[in-house]
């Protein structure tokens, strides 16, 4: 049971400017009622510390505990504290992509709501920003999980999309991050794609680093994660490599599968038609005709398609966007 917090006026990392502070902490939650005011007793100190004005962003990813009730109290006694609650769980994605919309500061920090991050990490990752990076990534080098079960298809996740996007991390699943507002803001989330941020923020020539952070075993809950999450994190990844690479250019993608396709099927095709009319063999009994009839067929449903995601293209970008979540209340 959440208890009241005594009420502070006067925030001690409030900005001058109620527009503007110096960065942003974001928070996704869900069934987390026990760790809200650890959490915030552990964060409230390290922001005094830093000098810099600041708002704390807690989103209540649909929580069906007395999360909101915790959080609602960690509002009512910080005015730099606000709460965003979701009608129901939209997933981790929806809950930073929410934050990230809402978030005022020039820099925004993120880190999970179950006390495994530490709070007192969060000035390594703001001096690291100040070095001129763009996207600084927390490791969990010393990470408190189970080996077979967390660790073990981390480590493979982790080496996996390092190579296939070509942005080599240690720890792609630590929450404790720190970006450039510009960069976190102009990034479309959807599904699992939370994990892949630094990756996708590459596409658009940023400085990413990575440093080594704490990580505590979990005290209070459960995790809302496990192996049933494999499969989508390796659907993400096709998408993410998808618009890494041909998000502006479908057709040379498509159009490439197309042109071998149609084209090994007009070779095959002429060298049965050589076949037929100069060496008088029969083709209606002969495999490799219907195979070079689809060949065909396959290469031109590829460049249709292809121009079909070009058009998709200019549509996405000269369109306006739907977030995907849906917001219940958001406490000021």
């Amino acid at each position: 049971m959440a208890t009241a917090l005594p009420r502070t006026e006067d925030s001690p990392y409030a900005s001058p400017d109620p527009e503007t502070v110096e960065f942003s902490v974001i928070i996704p939650v869900y069934n987390e009622e026990p760790n809200i005011l650890p959490l915030y007793a552990a964060l409230r100190p390290v922001l005094r510390h830093l000098n810099k004005s600041c708002e704390i962003i807690f989103i209540d990813d649909g929580s069906s505990d007395g999360t909101f009730k915790a959080l609602q109290s960690v509002h009512d006694a910080d005015p730099m504290c606000q709460v965003i609650r979701f009608r129901r769980n939209f997933g981790q994605t929806a809950a930073l992509a929410a934050g990230f919309a809402h978030a005022r500061g020039d820099v925004i920090v993120t880190l999970d709501g179950d006390l495994q991050n530490d709070p007192n990490d969060i000035p390594m990752l703001l001096d690291k920003i100040e070095e001129g990076y763009d996207v600084v990534s927390g490791w969990r080098v010393r990470r408190k999980d189970k080996f077979l079960t967390r660790r073990v298809p981390s480590i493979c996740a982790n080496w996996l999309i390092s190579r296939i996007t070509g942005v080599r991390l240690h720890d792609y699943g630590c929450t404790l991050k720190a970006y450039r507002r510009e960069v976190a803001q102009n990034i479309d989330l959807y599904g699992e794609m939370h994990r892949f941020i630094p990756a996708m923020a590459s596409w658009m020539g940023t400085d990413v680093a990575e440093i080594q952070v704490n990580h505590h075993p979990r005290v209070h809950g459960t995790s809302k994660y496990g192996l049933s999450r494999t499969l989508r994190v390796a659907l993400d990844l096709i998408t993410v490599k998808f618009l890494l690479s041909y998000a502006t250019k479908p057709l040379r993608m498509f159009g490439t599968f197309g042109f071998v396709s149609g084209l090994s099927g007009f070779l095959l095709a002429a060298w049965l038609s050589v076949q037929k009319l100069v060496f008088g063999q029969g083709l209606s009994d002969r495999p490799m005709l219907f195979l070079a009839i689809l060949l065909i067929l396959v290469g031109v449903q590829f460049v249709t398609m292809g121009l079909l995601g070009e058009m998709m293209v200019r549509i996405y970008h000269e369109g306006q966007g739907k977030p995907t979540y849906v917001i219940k209340e958001h406490l000021k």
